[in-house]
């Protein structure tokens, strides 16, 4: 039986989280990346109209050249509470996968953030595994933690962030819990 080192686990880790380009951006003050593959574009924070029912993570929808694409508050999603919207508050729009399809299924799923800071590079060797605790968000929206100037980046990992499945069973919840009678 072969013991593994801390080092042989980091690269294992680092190695499920490619490099690349990532990317920036804030939300309540801490930064996190996203893999620029996954990012269709970024517009400014407009009209977003509200759609009843729907889970409070759920900002609403907005129309992207005449396609729905729902708005999920990330702020909401991780817990922190709502995205105060402000002069640098954007929307990234991502293409999605759902993950329990096979098939080339993607969804364009925005993003409320409060601010884009810039695309940047990360190398395999500055992506350390997510922690096993004390994140702020849950551990498995974490793909690793990237570090660029001497300062850790949350990479996220928007097919678990993002699941459409998820976000389904959770919205359908909600909406039961709403309907339900109340107790007197």
């Amino acid at each position: 039986m072969s013991q593994i080192t801390a080092s042989e686990h980091r690269a294992a880790a680092a190695a499920a989280v490619p490099p690349g380009q990532y990317l920036t951006f804030m939300l309540g003050g801490e930064a996190y990346a996203i893999g620029i593959l996954s990012i269709k574009e970024i517009i400014e924070h407009g009209q977003v109209t509200h759609v009843p029912m729907m889970p409070e993570f759920i900002r609403g929808v907005i129309n992207l050249r005449g396609a729905v694409v729902p708005v999920i508050d990330l702020g909401v999603r991780f817990g922190a509470g709502a995205t105060v919207v402000a002069r640098r508050t954007c929307i990234v729009i991502l293409e999605v996968q759902n993950e329990a399809d096979s098939r080339d299924n993607t969804q364009d799923i925005g993003i409320l953030v409060d601010a884009v800071n810039e695309v940047k590079e990360i190398a395999s060797a500055d992506i350390e595994p997510a922690p096993a605790f004390g994140a702020a968000i849950r551990t498995d929206f974490i793909s690793g933690m990237g570090k660029i100037d001497d300062k850790f980046v949350i990479i996220l990992d928007p097919v678990k962030v993002l699941s459409v499945d998820e976000m389904a069973v959770l919205a359908q919840t909600t909406g039961e819990l709403a309907t339900e009678p109340q107790p007197a």
